[in-house]
């Protein structure tokens, strides 16, 4: 006989018949004669799932933070012991001159104290909206119930100061105590807090843009351009921070400055000038427009991005139940204000 008339011809048996065995993979029996042995394959949903370890990353002594808390705290010695010699020979040449050097000190410390207590609460603010933001998201993704009530809290809590917010946080107050999904809960929050916020800041995105695309359109020197769309875009951040709660400083305007580039790297924004180029050229800028005039509404379209990547880093709530305002819609009314000028 060969090695095909040797195989077992096919056959039809019962799982419950007392011939069959079913046994794992790496599982050795023994069988009977005319035994029947069946090996189920492994379930790909029941297999271990790898894990992969983290990669701990140890970081050296912060030498440079070292540096830095160092000279700091020298140059405020050397300026505090110069401002005392300074006192004592007013002292010593005019007790008159002494009282009002003495006068003049306390006033600097009392306003220099004023102001880092102002830089320090203006950090605090922003970094609470910044990790309210991520606990929104979280909330949306888990539909945690209780989690949604503390961060609406967190939000009336911000929003008190806004006279505009009065009816939406007398609303969601009445809405507190009801039986509301956790995810339900922030898109409901988002519609009632951040409708007139949005409304805002669009307004004014739009009317930076604006502004921009003239003043760069009719402006004679590249450094002006220059001056102009830095400060209007500065403004604009600090008047976007304000809108939705927060209130930065000195300081805080740099971390908010930081923090949207970062979103246009990571969104892709820096590049988006061949995006900003194929609209001008569907709506037939290029050919109706002077190149001074192109170069305007393209400078408004770049601050419009801007803006809306500020928008993205101050809102308080991440988009769950409003649209996203996007770039065309802001280009649309950019250019139906340039064709109204023309």
């Amino acid at each position: 006989m060969n090695e095909r008339d040797q195989q077992r011809r096919p056959a039809t048996f019962r799982l419950d018949d007392p011939g069959v065995v079913v046994t794992e993979a790496d599982e050795p029996t023994r069988l009977s004669r005319g035994a029947i042995q069946i090996t189920p394959e492994p379930d790909p949903l029941a297999l271990p799932v790898p894990v992969e370890t983290p990669v701990v990353v140890r970081r050296g002594f912060p030498w440079g933070t070292l540096f830095w808390s160092g000279l700091a705290g020298l140059t405020l010695l050397g300026v505090g012991l110069g401002v005392v010699h300074l006192i004592e020979d007013l002292f010593a040449r005019s007790e008159g001159l002494g009282i009002v050097g003495l006068a003049l000190a306390f006033v600097t410390t009392l306003a220099l104290a004023v102001v880092v207590g102002r830089e320090a609460f203006g950090l605090i603010r922003l970094a609470t909206i910044e990790k309210l933001h991520q606990r929104a998201a979280s909330v949306l993704a888990s539909d945690n119930r209780a989690e949604s009530r503390i961060i609406v809290q967190d939000l009336l809590r911000i929003a008190h100061q806004n006279p505009q917010l009065a009816r939406a946080r007398a609303t969601l107050q009445n809405h507190a105590g009801e039986i509301i999904d956790g995810a339900d809960m922030i898109r409901l929050a988002e519609r009632e807090l951040m409708t007139p916020l949005d409304a805002e800041a669009r307004r004014l995105v739009s009317s930076a843009a604006q502004r921009v695309s003239i003043v760069t359109a009719v402006s004679p020197r590249a450094l002006i351009d220059v001056l102009f769309v830095f400060v209007a875009s500065l403004r604009l951040i600090r008047q976007l921070a304000r809108l939705y709660g927060g209130r930065p400083g000195a300081l805080g305007m740099i971390r908010l400055l930081r923090h949207v580039i970062a979103h246009l790297a990571i969104t892709g924004g820096m590049a988006a000038s061949d995006s900003l180029v194929q609209q001008m050229l569907g709506h037939g800028i290029a050919a109706k427009l002077s190149q001074r005039l192109g170069e305007g509404v393209l400078n408004g379209l770049l601050t419009a991005r801007l803006g809306l990547a500020a928008i993205d880093v101050t809102r308080p709530l991440p988009f769950a139940a409003l649209p996203q305002p996007k770039l065309s819609d802001l280009a649309t009314d950019l250019l139906r204000k340039k064709d109204d000028e023309e």
